[in-house]
């Protein structure tokens, strides 16, 4: 059977580290910053403020966006959402964004094309997509025309997701982990950029 093609950006899956546990930290996104943000994207820090990952002008990511939450400019009432919007005008307060950030996180994604096993162990970036507004889920995607044993690219390519209906080829979902991480032992640049 065919795998599914559907994109949902990446969700968290296990850690590395000896506790398993799932952690993530509030950041601050800019007030009235253009653009959504999706959850299941990758996120970076850049002038002190949380932004969607760039694969093209960006080096290293933070983490994963896993929502946000500020006190909504029209309602006056404290709102949390899947996605940020773009464009919010708070008028008091903050905009949070909850960030998987853990260097040690791993998390599943589906491939945009067709990989192999032989891909596993190797590095590749990520392709974005356009995500839904109605379910606040990202659409980016494993970039396969990009996998290669490169350092400098984003994803570090762990191993097929064990699961029914996933099987090795077109649109699988594979385990990563972030290879290009801010708070990476391999040592980046500053500010994502």
């Amino acid at each position: 059977m065919a795998n599914v093609d559907k994109a949902f950006g990446m969700r968290p899956l296990g850690n590395l580290s000896a506790s398993g546990s799932q952690k993530q930290f509030g950041y601050e996104i800019a007030d009235n910053q253009a653009g959504a943000i999706y959850q299941g994207d990758l996120v970076t820090v850049y002038d002190g403020y949380l932004v969607q990952f760039n694969p093209s002008t960006h080096s290293a990511a933070v983490g994963v966006f896993n929502g946000c939450n500020y006190i909504d400019p029209t309602t006056g009432k404290p709102t949390w959402k899947n996605y940020y919007p773009g464009s919010v005008n708070i008028t008091q307060g903050k905009i949070i964004a909850d960030v998987l950030d853990d260097p040690n996180q791993l998390f599943i994604i589906q491939n945009d094309g067709t990989s192999a096993a032989a891909n596993y162990g190797k590095n590749a970036d990520v392709v974005m997509g356009t995500g839904s507004t109605t379910t606040g889920v990202s659409g980016m995607e494993l970039d396969t025309s990009t996998i290669a044993n490169t350092a400098a690219l984003n994803l570090k390519i762990v191993g097929l997701w064990d699961v029914p209906n996933n099987a090795v080829g077109a649109n699988a979902v594979v385990v990563v982990k972030i290879n290009e991480h801010l708070y990476g032992s391999a040592g980046v640049a500053g500010q994502g950029a």
